[in-house]
């Protein structure tokens, strides 16, 4: 019997469950693939079934159940905050509290309560500190025997951000800092304050961002406005939050807005109303203002550990422009970011932390140069089975290939004829990115395909920009990175040679039409600013989806295609053949593959008139 450990995050937002066995990953996913709800914050109990059924264990089977922070610590911050803060924040007292009496501070009894539910016996339950299981999350499953840790989210018991140190299996968190004083929450007002939806839409602030001009004269002021009235920031990365500024430590809102209106000059952006220029201002001076923050981290982190190489977790992890101007500034050989970074990542690092730190068990040996994560693909795989009983409840017309290299040779056909597909194969990643299991594809060639997307299948806000998947062995002919990315966690620069000139005026010009100017030979995957948010894909862990990116190259000569996720907005990814078929069905998508068999919803491809594609349908 495997030594198995159960890891959970919950009750905050993106609640998760992980099983590792003898050390390693054997399944992970997020709650919210099962029940539809995105973030659902709700006990992970569809992912902990998951898991408990892809390893094959029982409940009793179990060495022990981790679960992500320490609930009476979380309590002892908010009991001391509002003390702290009063009286203000009475009517956040009050609809707080009676919750953590009932519930929360009762998370013993409740774990087991869920866990009972699945079964059998009685496991011990651990609880390590919330920034202790990022680290876990970082440190753990990177490649990499010794480096330093960063850590920095919202908050988690007390801490907001924490530089740690790994050797082995050893790991110690060397510096912390307290709440109020949060990055992550100071990103997260001005994502309130610009409208959008906090713990959801802070990488939206972070991709409107570049529609900022740099030069502009009010980025420079509101830059240092940051500076000198809401953020005390010292030489070593640490901050001091002006809480005058800011109602979230006891309020209902991030920011208090009369005070921030009287200081920028602009009242909040109201939820789904026209982003004007000065929205796009504040989002880029609140991107540089987190960049200098990460970037004087990392250099604490290197003076305090001595080390090589950085990892990182936290929900501040995921900010992707930081990550690529840290690596950029050279001050680590190498970064590697957990691509579960944020809350649902918790759940894999409390288990790790129970392995290596509760069992002091060593940790696995990985290849040189590569990590434990299996690709993140981690989640539940469909059989043929499966896919079909979806065609059938449906009647949807299906085409079975028994050979994939004549199925993908057909996709890499219809994607360079300008076609949207669905595509759906194997394991569901774990994280917040689709890395080629349960993504919508697209040719990074076209000039309109950004807007297609964004538009008539994503529904979402069309200043979004999209990511390119590209070989990992034709990398550095698209993109000024040297090193693999395969968690879409790195921003880079297009290569030079691709990129086109801007006109005169073009700062000048209104949001869309910056937009969709043609900016390079792959515009699809080109932001504004020349920059992409890269996918390496590796023959080694996703062969079928290099496979097709492979023979989109051989039919077109580009080695890089456009990858979203399979969802729509305010859904999550999809999960099962169901989910992929629904919102297929639902958005202008034009084909659908999954597995082995591809669905259509027009009879005729315009682009072959030679043939009527229905003659070879195998309809179920």
């Amino acid at each position: 019997m495997p030594d198995a450990i159960l890891g959970i995050s919950a009750f905050y937002h993106d609640s998760a469950a992980v099983l590792l066995a003898d050390g390693k990953i054997i399944a992970a996913a997020q709650e919210e693939r099962f029940t539809r709800k995105k973030h659902d914050p709700s006990f992970p109990a569809h992912a902990v079934a998951y898991v408990m059924e892809e390893s094959g264990l029982r409940i009793e089977d179990l060495s022990a159940v981790a679960f992500y922070d320490k609930p009476i610590l979380k309590f002892e911050r908010l009991l001391e905050t509002y003390h702290g803060f009063a009286p203000r924040g009475l009517r956040s007292f009050l609809m707080a509290i009676p919750v953590w009496i009932k519930e929360k501070l009762l998370m013993r009894k409740l774990l087991k309560d869920e866990l009972a539910k699945l079964g059998p016996g009685d496991p011990p339950l651990l609880f390590p500190e919330h920034h202790l299981s990022h680290a876990a999350s970082a440190f753990y499953p990177s490649p990499f025997q010794e480096a330093a840790i960063l850590t920095v989210d919202g908050v988690g018991e007390w801490a907001t951000s924490t530089i740690g140190f790994g050797r082995g299996k050893e790991l110690s968190i060397l510096r912390e800092l307290h709440f109020p004083h949060s990055l992550g929450l100071l990103y997260s007002a001005f994502t309130y304050y610009t409208g959008f939806k906090v713990n959801s839409g802070e990488y939206k602030l972070m991709g409107l961002a570049p529609y900022g001009n740099p030069e502009a004269a009010r980025v420079k002021k509101w830059r240092q406005i940051i500076l000198d009235d809401l953020v005390d920031l010292r030489e070593d990365g640490s901050i001091l939050l002006n809480m005058d500024y800011f109602n979230y430590a006891t309020g209902l809102t991030m920011c208090c807005e009369d005070r921030w209106t009287e200081l920028f000059g602009v009242p909040p952006r109201r939820k789904e109303t026209l982003i004007t220029q000065e929205y796009m201002d504040m989002a880029l001076a609140i991107q540089q203002v987190t960049e200098e923050i990460v970037l004087r981290l990392a250099d604490t982190a290197k003076k305090l550990t001595g080390a090589d190489y950085l990892v990182m977790a936290g929900g501040v992890a995921l900010n992707c422009v930081a990550n690529g101007k840290l690596l950029r500034r050279g001050t680590f050989k190498d970064i590697w970011i957990q691509p579960a970074a944020g809350d649902a990542g918790g759940a894999l690092g409390a288990a790790l932390a129970a392995r290596h730190i509760w069992q002091n068990q060593e940790r696995l040996v990985s290849n040189p140069g590569h990590d434990q994560m299996q690709g993140a693909y981690l989640g539940p795989e469909f059989r043929a089975g499966e896919i079909l009983r979806v065609a059938r409840r449906y009647q949807a017309p299906h085409r079975y290939y028994p050979d994939y290299g004549e199925l993908i040779k057909e996709v890499a056909a219809l994607l360079a004829h300008e076609q949207v597909v669905g595509w759906f194969q194997g394991r569901m990643e774990y994280g917040p990115r689709a890395l080629g299991n349960r993504s919508i594809l697209g040719d990074a060639r076209q000039a309109e395909m950004q807007k297609k997307l964004n538009l008539k299948i994503k529904y979402r806000e069309g200043f979004r920009p999209f990511a390119p998947s590209v070989l990992i062995e034709d990398m550095g002919e698209y993109f000024e990175l040297d090193r693999e990315s395969p968690y879409m966690l790195l921003v880079a620069p297009v290569q030079a040679k691709r990129q086109n000139p801007l006109p005169p005026g073009y700062d000048d010009l209104p949001l869309f039409d910056r937009l969709y100017f043609l900016r390079s030979d792959i515009p699809a995957i080109t932001h504004v600013d020349y920059s992409a948010r890269i996918q390496s894909v590796h023959k080694e862990t996703n062969p079928r989806y290099w496979q097709l990116i492979e023979e989109f190259k051989k039919q077109t000569g580009y080695g890089v295609i456009v990858n979203t996720s399979f969802n729509v907005r305010g859904e999550p990814i999809v999960c099962t053949p169901e989910d992929a078929y629904r919102c297929f069905m639902r958005t202008e998508m034009d084909y659908l593959v999954m597995g082995d068999y591809l669905f259509e919803k027009k009879s005729q491809p315009a682009w072959r008139e030679d043939k009527d594609w229905r003659d070879d349908y195998e309809l179920d």
